[in-house]
């Protein structure tokens, strides 16, 4: 009996803590409206860490409707501002996937781009290690993926007009990127190597300006595998494309390809 009455008296004890300490969460009883605001404060603020916790909080509270789906654009555009480009990737992954053809969903794609057009520093952050054939352009492929599914997708969005620029620049950088490897190959003595990287920056990125450099290459590389057909289909290709390339003058001659330059 004792022990009954001893647990009767705690749970009493416990009971009136709870009425006399009162409720500890001020926002219990806030509105949609106030989170957001909340958010929009600390936003506009600039206190991005503190906007994101409470725009989850606002989904968390409210999870459909307009406020829940614009949360989380702020959500990926205050992650993007703080420099977490995983996170805004997630969270615009999100919003693409909830909806897809939704007002916003243009700009979904477009910051989820962006993010990964900035990660690494930018596609030229891979010529900054000596072995370039480690290095892989994979967020500079994505990121040019997401703003051609945006043109795609949305050709009136306000986005595609830089989303074209950013893509002409990620054309350049590949290959540009892929000319680096081959060279590389090159000067290491792997010319097999030397000729298929080219080749790629060639026949995937045949309008960039570094397709010049790439059939340089091709032409150097075939006349060390002894391949004198492939050379020569090299040769005209440099021929009929550049006619005013530094290299043309070396093309047929039996000058080194190391004094080419």
């Amino acid at each position: 009996m004792r022990s009954l009455a001893a647990i009767v008296f705690a749970v009493l004890l416990l009971s009136s803590c709870g009425l006399f300490s009162g409720d500890k969460d001020p926002k219990k009883n806030w509105t949609v409206e106030q989170f957001y605001e909340e958010a929009k404060d600390n936003l506009d603020a600039g206190n991005y860490a503190a906007a994101v916790k409470s725009l989850e909080a606002l989904q968390a509270r409210y999870p459909y409707g307009r406020y829940a789906q614009q949360a989380q654009l702020y959500i990926a555009y205050c992650d993007y501002k703080q420099g977490d480009s995983p996170g805004v990737i997630a969270a615009a992954d999100t919003y693409i996937k909830q909806y897809p053809n939704n007002v916003g969903t243009d700009y979904a794609y477009y910051i989820k781009g962006l993010a990964n057009f900035n990660t690494d520093l930018g596609i030229f952050g891979f010529f900054a290690s000596d072995d370039l054939s480690d290095r892989d352009p994979k967020a500079a492929k994505e990121a040019f993926d997401v703003f051609k599914d945006l043109v795609t997708r949305f050709p009136d969005s306000r986005y595609v007009a830089d989303a074209r620029e950013r893509m002409d620049y990620l054309v350049n950088s590949l290959a540009q990127y892929e000319v680096h490897v081959a060279s590389y190959y090159l000067k290491r003595g792997a010319p097999l190597a030397a000729a298929n990287r080219a080749q790629t920056a060639v026949v995937t990125y045949p309008r960039a300006p570094a397709t010049e450099e790439a059939l340089a290459i091709m032409i150097r590389a075939y006349d060390q595998l002894n391949l004198p057909d492939l050379r020569n289909d090299a040769a005209r290709l440099m021929q009929d494309n550049f006619p005013s390339s530094r290299y043309i003058a070396h093309v047929g001659t039996d000058k080194p390809w190391w004094k080419w330059w």
